[in-house]
């Protein structure tokens, strides 16, 4: 038996992770969708539920022609993002427009360029930019040379390449190819709400915010993390960002706004500064998240950066939960997310 009620919640929502799970039907229309179909949201006592696209087809319905629900294979956005992708990672050394793009692949630019962003969440230009530096990182970290590597990978100048690591990265091209040598990290372990918290940070922000229960154990994951990086326990410069995090989980201390040095993707640049305006006290679920930034399909993906969030509790990823009401994961323990959640609604 399907349960209508959160079905049309996942309407409403257009929530992808439930895409396969259930097909709802307009009476109105007589077509039938999946729950993440971006077409208009009909009134609730137009819409049944079924169980499969078969079984909408044998009360009369048909396929929407836009979702395709009765499609089992790759629907034709995700064909068109992985095709992009393709011709982006094969013009590596080149930077072709959306018009050119749009040309090779029988397309409107503007119809690539949404179509892409909602699949894969960031736009063609920033999927190249990232696929760049990411062939950067393997010719550094395989030993090649600054100067060979940045070209290598695609970048036109070294001035180029130079602005690029500082955003991204959060080194120089030299330092990273040393592994973090010569980056000084300092940290702290606390007590706190939670048990005990480790904060480490640069010069420029806090790069690590791990939850635990062992000392030991928390500063051997940071040495893991920055395995060339000097790193050393300083329990007194570090009051002035360990204490708003320490508030914050006592429940004092509502909203945090702190300096933070981490490496990140577009995408999870784009996800966390998502989680950062889920107001305290309230959730979303993976799906929501992803359609707030405008990819209802991404909600993989946005787990994903919820699971490689560095600075715990800053970027609050404990906020986001399963369209099922379930918890889903946490680095740091699913009981500690559910008491965090627990007080944070009371």
């Amino acid at each position: 038996m399907l349960d209508e009620a959160r079905c049309w919640e996942a309407v409403l929502a257009r929530d992808s992770e439930l895409d396969g799970r259930f097909v709802y039907a307009v009476r109105s229309t007589g077509v039938y969708c999946r729950p993440s179909c971006p077409a208009r949201r009909p009134g609730r006592n137009q819409v049944s539920f079924y169980a499969a696209p078969e079984v909408a087809e044998q009360h009369g319905f048909r396929a929407c022609r836009r979702c395709q629900p009765n499609d089992g294979s790759e629907d034709a956005g995700l064909r068109l993002a992985r095709q992009v992708c393709q011709q982006l990672d094969r013009l590596r050394d080149e930077a072709p427009t959306l018009a050119s793009l749009g040309a090779a692949l029988g397309v409107s630019p503007y119809h690539l360029q949404r179509t892409f962003k909602r699949v894969v969440g960031i736009t063609p230009r920033q999927y190249a930019a990232a696929r760049r530096l990411e062939r950067l990182k393997y010719a550094l970290r395989d030993g090649d040379a600054v100067a060979g590597a940045l070209y290598d990978a695609g970048f036109s100048s070294s001035s180029r390449l130079y602005e690029t690591a500082a955003a991204d990265m959060g080194m120089t091209p030299g330092r990273y190819r040393r592994g973090g040598q010569a980056m000084r990290i300092h940290y702290t372990v606390v007590p706190c709400a939670r048990g005990r918290l480790l904060v480490g940070a640069t010069a420029r922000g806090i790069c690590a915010v791990s939850l635990g229960d062992d000392d030991a154990e928390l500063a051997r994951a940071l040495r893991e993390e920055y395995p060339a990086a000097e790193i050393e326990r300083d329990d007194r410069s570090l009051t002035g960002l360990v204490t708003p995090i320490v508030r914050h989980l006592a429940g004092e201390l509502p909203t945090l706004d702190l300096p933070t040095d981490v490496q990140a993707t577009a995408f999870q640049r784009r996800v966390w500064d998502a989680l950062k305006a889920i107001p305290y006290g309230e959730t979303r679920t993976y799906g929501q998240v992803a359609s707030a930034l405008g990819c209802p399909t991404a909600a993989r993906a946005v787990a994903r950066a919820c699971a490689t969030n560095p600075v715990a509790v800053v970027v609050p990823c404990h906020r986001v939960i399963r369209s099922d009401g379930g918890l889903g994961g946490y680095r740091w323990g699913i009981e500690r997310k559910a008491s965090m959640l627990r007080d944070e609604q009371h």
